[in-house]
């Protein structure tokens, strides 16, 4: 039985180029130039934004691809991307291909279970995002957070 060395490395981008999110406005913006617009009305996706100390954007990563009702969220993937980058704090997002902005149940309980988990590892959980091809909805702008 042999041990494998675990070796944990990231390069951050250069500071200068970092995207700075100010309002949940700048996060819905940067999300849409990253995902692919043509495939938002047709099933659910999961994407979280990782960020610094200043709330500098470090990468965006698609973490789930559903089906036109859902998509599963695996919060330790999350937090393994949270962890890798070293972020301070995060934004997630998925879509509603109905186009109905309303937080489901689901989205809700996720979004609990993500705060609880921010909070064990010292990171802030700045917004959970719902968007449509249309516009958009934040938990935070909503209180929700």
């Amino acid at each position: 039985m042999g041990c494998h060395e675990i070796e944990i490395c990231y390069k951050r981008p250069l500071f200068d180029r970092m995207i700075l999110i100010k309002s949940s406005e700048d996060a819905n913006k940067i999300l849409r130039k990253f995902v692919n617009l043509k495939r938002i009305d047709l099933k659910e996706f999961y994407w979280v934004m990782l960020l610094s100390q200043s709330n500098r954007v470090l990468g965006i990563s698609e973490i789930g691809s559903g089906t036109i009702t859902g998509v599963a969220t695996n919060l330790k993937e999350v937090y393994q991307l949270v962890l890798m980058t070293n972020s301070s704090a995060l934004i997630v997002c998925h879509n509603h291909p109905s186009g109905n902005l309303k937080p489901s149940q689901s989205d809700k309980k996720v979004t609990e279970r993500l705060l609880k988990l921010a909070d064990l590892i010292d990171v802030t959980l700045l917004d959970h995002l719902i968007i449509t091809s249309e516009s958009y909805f934040s938990f935070s702008d909503n209180h929700l957070l």
